[in-house]
């Protein structure tokens, strides 16, 4: 799985994301709920891609290492 400087960075991100929730639901204002939950989103998919990312190299290095054989 990733590294631990990238499953850091996942949770990092997702608790920004949970942040991010907890605010929009706190606020009364619509604009500013509006920005929290873009601010959620954006969090998560960077989540997201560090996974993809990762999932990524490890197939890339299977592939190297049977070939390498």
């Amino acid at each position: 799985m990733a590294d631990p400087v990238r499953q850091k960075d996942i949770e990092t991100f997702l608790a920004r994301a949970d942040q991010a929730r907890a605010d929009a639901n706190e606020t009364t204002l619509e604009n500013v709920r509006e920005r929290c939950l873009r601010s959620e989103e954006a969090w998560r998919d960077m989540a997201e891609r560090v996974l993809r990312t990762e999932k990524m190299r490890e197939t890339a290095l299977k592939a190297k290492t049977l070939t390498a054989r």
